[in-house]
């Protein structure tokens, strides 16, 4: 087996806390590049919110966004793969929100919308599991968002609900969990995350293996969180973080460092070129 693709999740995972690239990080991927391996960003991100580090990566080509709703082809510029949440989802998270009052995201046109509330919220308290200024300079404050959700239904990427209280998370998730025409996940403990039923990072990337003609022996992925769970499950390689949630290193191959520590750069060198760092 030798590695031809590389998937790699940024938040927790290939980016460090502060929100960069580890230079470790940065060396390894421009070496596999060159050496003629794909590497994929696979993100929860939407594109317009992926960080310049990653960006001008040099080489890079292609970029999984919101949850997998988008596979981004850089250069042609394109997207190669597209999958928007059902308009009856759309219209079913409107009436349960309103309902229970939920405050949430929507992901339209590689941008990120906000309840303002929730917006306000986050500028003055901060956030518990993101950082006040990543959410202050890549989310547009909407006084209705859901009304913008319903005008825009066909393209809705992904959804993400916050809570402050974890039975009011766990009850909502019993009832999203009942949705069998959407994919639902998370990737921080205080959210759920709703994705079209083609979505998931392990969908996109499965899309790009059928494009490349590349088997999923040849490929290796790494995360941190539970929305990394399946391509970590499809890879022929499966690491987890150290810093990964426990179930997350469960379904893994190989637990690496930590994302503050290099650890997808070290995963990199060790599955990629047999070398120890």
């Amino acid at each position: 087996m030798g590695i031809k693709i590389i998937g790699l999740d940024l938040d927790g995972t290939t980016l460090g806390t502060n929100g960069c690239l580890p230079d470790l990080n940065k060396v390894a991927i421009e070496r596999a590049i060159a050496c003629g391996v794909n590497v994929v960003i696979a993100t929860g991100r939407v594109i317009s919110a992926v960080p310049d580090d990653i960006m001008n990566i040099r080489g890079l080509r292609y970029i999984i966004s919101s949850n997998g709703a988008h596979v981004r082809d850089l250069q042609l510029d394109n997207d190669v793969y597209t999958s928007y949440i059902d308009p009856k989802v759309i219209g079913r998270v409107v009436d349960l929100a309103r309902e229970r009052d939920l405050r949430l995201e929507a992901f339209h046109g590689g941008r990120a919308y906000i309840d303002a509330t929730l917006y306000h919220d986050i500028d003055v308290r901060g956030s518990v599991h993101r950082r006040r200024e990543y959410v202050l300079k890549t989310r547009n404050p909407l006084d209705d968002i859901f009304e913008f959700m319903l005008a825009n239904s066909e393209e809705i990427e992904n959804i993400n609900i916050f809570f402050e209280n974890k039975d009011k998370l766990e009850a909502t998730r019993m009832i999203v969990n009942e949705y069998d025409d959407a994919n639902i996940t998370s990737s921080v403990p205080n959210n759920i995350e709703i994705g079209g039923v083609g979505s998931g990072k392990s969908k996109a990337i499965s899309e790009l293996l059928r494009i490349l003609s590349i088997d999923r022996s040849d490929l290796l992925c790494c995360g941190d969180a539970a929305n990394d769970i399946p391509m970590i499950e499809l890879a022929g390689v499966g690491v987890a973080m150290e810093n990964a949630w426990d179930i997350v290193k469960a379904h893994a191959d190989y637990v690496t460092d930590t994302n503050v520590n290099g650890g997808v750069g070290k995963a990199i060198l060790k599955f990629c070129f047999g070398e120890d760092v």
